[in-house]
């Protein structure tokens, strides 16, 4: 290694444990409201989430991953008003904190879930996403989250990464009704296949994939800002692993090739993003006054604005959502050698 890579190395070392100590620092900022993790299998595979007024979502969310072979839920809840918490309470395989504490200045959460994650994730299988976020993959349903775990540790793959697509039903957007509980996709059923654009990032040779519908329609002048679509939410945590931004990159670095997006050799899956229920409009507004979700919001309060005047995302050129099998035949995830 020469002098330039080994310094490298060092600042990145020195980032990770910074990270780590934000985390482990952080846990003055939760209050534990119901732990039931004792007794936990050692192979057993944890979700992490942080929300806030989500009751709509969790229904869906919980039973969905339930069924793919999650066993415990970690929930942190920043102050829900809309009865999260008290749901989230009574669900036997859950376990939630809450904090009053900001959620830009946690890194959106992170700091949060990285202390969950570093107390009780380690050496197991862990999922971290957004209650907006449902993951799917190849072979999915036939195969569950431990069929894929097993398959990547036979491969020592300590990482699985995926593609945030956003989905969008036709018509306005805050004009087509979604009821708790019901699958958030037959109504969400329409996508923007691309265009995609993929750099890998120094130092940590982190991905950024742009592109879909929100850069289409909102982004097309000023790309660079449209949001940030991989995600690496699977992981066999080490106490020595942190996310750095969202879950889109980690530390180690090598974790980050894990994932090399739309159409990459390795195995990937699919995040469906329900970010365009009809609850948007009142929610961006809600977002926008809190200023709590970019690290300098006023840039974004056109943004903000577009999603408040209730937008209709599909065209002509939208493609329907049919199931995870189209999503591996367009490329947008692969099973690599797993058969």
């Amino acid at each position: 290694m020469d002098l330039q890579a080994g310094w490298q190395a060092y600042k990145l070392r020195v980032k990770r444990r910074r990270l780590m100590w934000r985390s482990f620092r952080s846990r003055h900022q939760l209050t534990c409201l119901n732990d039931r993790s004792a007794g936990l299998a050692d192979d057993a595979i944890l979700a992490f989430t942080t929300i806030r007024n989500e009751a709509h979502r969790l229904p869906y969310f919980l039973s969905h991953y339930r069924a793919l072979g999650v066993s415990h839920f970690f929930f942190v809840d920043n102050m829900s008003s809309d009865g999260s918490a008290e749901m989230l309470a009574g669900e036997p395989d859950v376990s939630i904190w809450q904090t009053g504490a900001s959620y830009k200045a946690s890194r959106f959460g992170m700091d949060w879930l990285g202390w969950l994650l570093m107390h009780y994730g380690r050496r197991h299988w862990c999922l971290t996403v957004d209650a907006d976020e449902i993951l799917v993959f190849p072979h999915y349903p036939a195969r569950d989250l431990r069929d894929l775990t097993l398959w990547l540790d036979a491969q020592s793959i300590p990482a699985f990464g995926a593609l945030m697509l956003d989905m969008y039903p036709k018509g306005p957007v805050g004009e087509v009704p979604y009821q708790a509980g019901d699958d958030p996709f037959d109504t969400l059923c329409w996508f923007d296949n691309g265009p995609w654009t993929i750099r890998r990032q120094r130092p940590m040779q982190n991905l950024w994939l742009q592109g879909g519908v929100r850069e289409r329609a909102f982004f097309d002048k000023n790309p660079r800002r449209g949001p940030t679509l991989n995600k690496l939410p699977l992981i066999r945590w080490n106490l020595r692993y942190s996310y750095v931004n969202s879950t889109h990159s980690m530390l180690p670095s090598r974790l980050n090739n894990a994932y090399e997006g739309p159409g990459g050799p390795g195995p990937s899956g699919v995040l469906l993003h329900s970010k365009f229920l009809d609850t948007v409009v009142e929610r961006s507004r809600e977002e926008q006054a809190r200023g709590e979700h970019f690290n300098n919001p006023d840039l974004f309060n056109g943004y903000y604005d577009w999603l408040a005047n209730n937008p209709q995302l599909w065209t002509p050129s939208s493609e329907r959502y049919e199931g995870p099998d189209q999503l591996e035949k367009l490329g947008l995830m692969t099973r690599g050698d797993w058969v």
